[in-house]
């Protein structure tokens, strides 16, 4: 049974409409009613029903593109804001963790626009950046390309990959593994979960442990969805980004079969002082939308865990502090460390 809302000039979907829509998609293809059922996901739940949600844009096999219209990517820009003005205790606690654990070369497997590379190279540490996203990479080109007369930028490399067959991407690149790979910026939540399994997520929870080092480390993190699926709510503050361009986030959860499947966030941000041949006075706002799988904090170490077949100390942060100094924090940090 599909329970939904009417949106205002959209017509009420039944569930015919839902498995036409859901058998092309599947199939790869497209259907005229896709978008419009995507809009009624964001208010509705799926009782007793599975529906797969895809992005437009497709990276690779495996992983959906959602920055392929190039929108996301030019938008979300300006959501990270002044790139050089990182938090300092995001900043120190990275830093800190790595040079406390003698890493010099590092893997950044969701490099983005390039923002958590440039600061690493900027500390002194060897980076590898990579990411599925070719409008995102294109960032991180630019970024390159202008301080390329800077020493610490030399070397930089960056590549396009796939996290489902990461290590054939850079195989070039692992040598005997990197002393760190990270993917910070809720950024591993990207990868949906097509297949009601989490396959995907331990295929490439997998090649990251691979691409590690003995002896070295895994950061990576996500949102605290058990708050966002408890409350409903996200926080619009942001460990990572001192940007001062966020107005709201709005929140929807979509349920399968009464289980929490998909997070989507509409971020709306404030363009005053970015867009061109606007008058001055005039709010200038965008709006972007990105769906995630939603990790709750029990499942997703157990996946780490098992990815790192139990061999690796365990810790976790809640915003770069012990879990038993913080309450509902906006994000959980895993710090794996692999057992030689």
């Amino acid at each position: 049974m599909y329970r939904g809302a009417k949106l205002a000039g959209i017509k009420l979907l039944d569930l015919t409409d839902l498995v036409s829509v859901s058998r092309s998609v599947s199939r790869g293809g497209s259907h005229p009613l896709f978008r419009q059922i995507f809009s009624q996901l964001l208010v509705a739940q799926t009782m007793d029903t599975v529906f797969h949600t895809r992005s437009l844009g497709a990276a690779a096999e495996g992983v959906k593109d959602q920055y392929a219209d190039g929108i996301a990517a030019k938008v979300w820009e300006v959501f990270i804001g002044d790139k050089k003005q990182r938090k300092q205790n995001y900043r120190d606690f990275l830093v800190g963790l790595l040079r406390d654990k003698g890493c010099k070369r590092v893997l950044d497997v969701a490099c983005g626009t390039g923002v958590d590379s440039t600061m690493l190279l900027e500390e002194g540490f060897e980076v590898v950046s990579v990411d599925a996203s070719d409008k995102m990479l294109k960032y991180a080109l630019k970024t390159r390309w202008e301080k390329r007369k800077e020493k610490a930028f030399d070397n930089w490399i960056i590549e396009e990959a796939n996290w489902l067959t990461l290590p054939n991407d850079i195989s070039h690149l692992i040598g005997e593994g990197f002393d760190a790979v990270i993917c910070l910026g809720n950024s591993f939540a990207h990868m949906l979960d097509s297949f009601g399994d989490q396959r995907e997520q331990k295929q490439a929870l997998s090649n990251f442990e691979r691409c590690v080092k003995p002896g070295g480390l895994l950061l990576i993190d996500h949102r605290n969805y058990d708050y966002v699926i408890r409350t409903g709510q996200t926080p619009t503050h942001c460990i990572y980004y001192n940007s001062k361009h966020t107005q709201s986030i709005n929140t929807s959860v979509l349920y399968t079969n009464g289980v929490p499947a998909l997070v989507t966030l509409e971020y709306r941000i404030s363009l005053n002082g970015f867009a061109k041949g606007e008058g001055k006075d005039e709010q200038q706002v965008s709006q972007f939308r990105l769906s995630y799988h939603p990790h709750v904090l029990k499942v997703f170490s157990e996946l780490l865990d098992e990815a790192f077949h139990g061999k690796a100390k365990h810790t976790i942060y809640g915003d770069f502090k012990p879990l038993d100094e913080i309450v509902d924090p906006g994000f959980y940090i895993h710090v794996l460390e692999k057992i030689e």
